[in-house]
């Protein structure tokens, strides 16, 4: 039971976090974090926690997309496909097979978190008349005209709402561990 408690603390060391036993690497978070803020990797701790915090919400996004089944979509796997083999066209492009992976992960899960938002954001938000109408009249002391003449801004809001509520509830659905130890051994670096 040691060896085994040992083992995992050890495997747990080397992961920012873990959603549903599936763990982010510190590798894989920092070289997403890099690749978003242009290079840098000197940070400070709740740099690094509110970044976690988005790339969590983005896992989340995936997650719930998989459970759907958007990645058995075969236009999904087909232009996934497609952008591998681009990869392997270009390789002066990337640098190691590190980073094609990370890369072709980074637009697997993209592709998947967009399709999955489309669904449960953008397209309600449009969609939804009733509810648009609803969260209009729930929040209008926020808009000083009516509805036709503030729809654009009511939509925005609305999918802001339905995101927020959206990620709310996977972040019940879903266990989520953040190791603060190894994100303030990567803040130090």
């Amino acid at each position: 039971m040691f060896v085994f408690s040992l083992l995992c603390s050890s495997l747990f060391a080397q992961n920012v976090a873990i959603i549903n036993s599936k763990p982010i690497s510190s590798k894989e978070f920092m070289w997403a974090y890099k690749k978003s803020h242009n290079g840098s990797s000197t940070t400070d701790y709740n740099d690094l926690l509110a970044y976690l915090n988005l790339y969590i919400n983005f896992k989340l996004k995936v997650l719930d997309a998989r459970e759907m089944g958007l990645d058995k979509n075969i236009n999904y796997q087909e232009e996934v496909k497609s952008y591998g083999g681009a990869l392997e066209t270009h390789k002066k492009v990337v640098h190691s097979d590190k980073d094609r992976d990370y890369l072709l992960n980074e637009y697997r899960e993209g592709v998947l978190m967009f399709n999955v938002s489309e669904q449960k954001i953008w397209n309600k938000a449009q969609d939804d008349e009733q509810g648009l109408e609803d969260f209009y009249r729930k929040n209008k002391q926020n808009y000083n005209k009516s509805l036709s003449e503030v729809r654009g801004e009511v939509i925005a809001d609305y999918q802001q709402k339905l995101e927020e509520n959206w990620l709310n509830s996977l972040r019940e659905k879903y266990s989520i561990k953040i190791n603060e130890n190894e994100l303030r051994k990567l803040a130090k670096l």
